[in-house]
């Protein structure tokens, strides 16, 4: 199959151990970022497979209708990015692993640095040194404060591990259902969501950005938490309600955060207030960007390119288009 990988901006993937998985397609990588749907059009023509490189850049009706040869789209995880009404309507089949059997353990490690990164003021204390000065405050220890977890997932239920080590103590909020499960699983609820912004010394969040989800942290949340607490935010930027991060900082409550989503991807203003804000340390969406991880999740969508190519499609989202679906 002619296939086309887009977003690989720093041509990873060829170097990795899974890319043999592609053998015998025709492939061609993208090295750049782009959103204009002509110019994809253009790029695309020839594609009869299309990877993306998870949520980088959208795929949308008026894009798909200038692809009458795709015929497939190979990815991993959520894809909010994707129409799939018009992936239906123009009989693209998308296959995508959702994963139901580990999480991301470079995004649970992401998360932990930034909470490490947040009690230290790493970035801040680095950026001071960088220009003379000796200290720049004073950090906190993290043994036998609270860790808040909101969402009882996978990558959360790692975090803990790694707060349980450290001498944490862990408190959780999340869906009705996932309060069920943390209860029966012996974890500590909040007895309520005002009691764990207000109790939490750290709060990260990881849900799923999915409609009902999105606006989930309210300014309300924020402004319950401690002067001295941290947010982290290793999941997606529209869980939190446009623009209450950054008041909530700027009034003081949280005290600091740790931010490795926004809500424009790619972020390349220089002067971004989120970015800039002398309270918060900034990664731009890392927390899955490591060789080992891409290994592991482009390995996944190999193995369903090959799987359509011997015309056993697996992992369907939309298994009507496919001809015995």
């Amino acid at each position: 199959m002619r296939v086309h990988i887009l977003d690989d901006w720093f041509d990873t993937l060829r170097s990795l151990p899974s890319f043999a998985k592609l053998a015998g397609h025709d492939v061609t990588v993208w090295n750049d970022h782009t959103e204009d749907a002509p110019t994809l059009a253009v790029r695309l023509a020839q594609a009869e497979a299309l990877v993306l490189f998870r949520e980088r850049t959208p795929i949308t009706a008026d894009l798909l209708a200038r692809l009458p040869g795709l015929r497939l789209i190979s990815q991993r995880s959520v894809y909010p990015h994707v129409d799939v009404a018009a992936c239906t309507a123009h009989k693209v089949l998308l296959c995508s692993n959702m994963h139901a059997d580990g999480h991301s353990v470079a995004a649970a490690e992401l998360t932990w640095a930034l909470i490490l990164a947040t009690a230290r003021q790493l970035t801040q204390q680095n950026a001071a040194i960088k220009v003379g000065n000796w200290q720049m405050g004073v950090g906190q220890t993290l043994r036998g404060r609270t860790l808040g977890l909101y969402g009882y997932g996978r990558i959360a239920r790692a975090v803990a591990g790694y707060a349980r080590a450290f001498g944490m103590d862990v408190v959780w909020w999340a869906s009705d259902a996932g309060r069920t499960r943390a209860i029966a699983a012996g974890e500590t609820v909040a007895s309520s969501r005002s009691d764990f912004f207000a109790s939490a010394d750290f709060v990260s969040l990881h849900v799923r950005l999915k409609p009902e989800t999105k606006g989930l942290i309210t300014a309300q949340d924020l402004a319950q938490m401690k002067p001295t607490a941290s947010f982290i935010n290793t999941s997606r930027a529209q869980l939190v309600q446009p623009g209450a991060l950054l008041a909530a900082l700027n009034a003081g409550r949280p005290g600091r955060a740790g931010i490795d989503v926004f809500e424009v991807e790619p972020l390349t203003a220089p002067d971004d207030p989120l970015v800039h804000h002398p309270h918060v340390t900034a990664t731009p969406h890392i927390g899955y960007v490591t060789e080992d991880e891409l290994d592991m999740q482009f390995s996944d969508i190999y193995d369903q390119i090959n799987a359509y190519a011997a015309g056993a499609p697996s992992h369907m989202i939309n298994p009507s288009v496919w001809p015995n679906g």
